[in-house]
């Protein structure tokens, strides 16, 4: 009930937005109403919250309308420029800033993001180890770290830094998740295996996270790998209520590996009613939603003896 409210709630908030906006470019008022509500949505519309937020900065009567919540839009302005390599306007935005707020490690991240912006790595790092120095556990800037490591491609040293961050922030599951990505992206799948492994104790009933894990042990191969993934493909079916078709295409894939590394040897009568009711529902659900594909599944089905 609450998942339904807060999800009804966000769809209105979402369609105020576009109202405001629509309103806002066409000079019908609203404007700063419309960048509160894009700020506290986090909606990423950097082309149109730089046009309403740099009309109203350049209206002196209205920006010194909002006293101190000026500030506020000048950061926001900065932000929607850099996302839409209006670097100039950035770093106007910034310098403003920066005289209002010498020292401030506000600025001086938004400072660091338009040397990101302009692709100055090297720069950007000095900047970022700067604030690092007065703030080891700026949660933002590590992040901001890993972002440019990403950028350049050195994978390498995206699980360094990415290791590094959660040995301060071990409750960051999106983090996990990175660096097990980034793991399965190097073929490091023992690695990749041991994050899905934190990730699944922590939040146990995220599907995304059990089927991962078991396509990292299916990659991995071996009998052992093989129980267990066929264990955490079923688990993502019970979770989802039998709607993923992934998970059931891991079961029927899991068994027939399985089969084939022991020659159909020593078969449990749960497994084989798992394998079957997986290769049902497969084949219903092809009926349903893409019957020119059931030939190819039934047949694929039969190859693996499922069917």
């Amino acid at each position: 009930m609450a998942a339904a409210v807060a999800a009804a709630t966000t769809a209105e908030d979402e369609a105020r937005l576009l109202r405001l906006e629509e309103q806002a470019e066409h000079g019908g008022g609203g404007a700063w109403e419309y960048l509160c509500l894009a700020r506290r949505l986090r909606a990423r519309r950097p082309a149109h919250v730089l046009r309403v937020g740099l009309a109203l900065l350049n209206n002196a009567s209205a920006r010194s309308g909002l006293a101190s919540e000026q500030w506020t839009l000048y950061e926001q302005v900065a932000m929607a420029a850099m996302d839409c390599q209006r670097l100039d306007v950035a770093k106007d935005c910034i310098g403003v800033l920066s005289k209002q707020f010498p020292g401030s490690t506000r600025v001086a991240r938004l400072e660091a993001l338009l040397f990101e912006a302009k692709g100055e790595w090297s720069e950007a790092e000095r900047a970022y180890a700067l604030i690092l120095e007065n703030n080891p556990f700026d949660q933002i800037v590590h992040k901001r770290k890993i972002a440019i490591a990403k950028a350049q491609g050195d994978m390498s040293i995206v699980v360094d830094y990415l290791n590094k961050y959660l040995e301060l922030f071990m409750a960051d599951h999106d983090a996990w998740r990175e660096l097990a990505e980034t793991y399965v992206s190097l073929q490091m799948y023992k690695q990749a295996a041991f994050c899905y492994e934190e990730l699944i104790l922590a939040q146990p009933t995220i599907p995304l996270y059990h089927i991962a894990y078991a396509e990292v042990l299916y990659t991995m191969g071996g009998l052992e790998n093989l129980q267990t993934a066929k264990k955490y493909y079923a688990s993502t079916i019970q979770l989802t209520g039998g709607k993923n078709t992934r998970a059931l295409f891991g079961v029927c894939l899991c068994t027939s590996a399985i089969n084939q590394l022991t020659k159909g040897r020593n078969r449990e009568e749960e497994g084989s009613e798992l394998q079957s009711l997986a290769a049902e529902v497969l084949l219903k659900n092809y009926k349903q939603q893409a019957p020119s594909k059931v030939p190819l599944i039934s047949s694929m089905l039969k190859n693996m003896k499922l069917s």
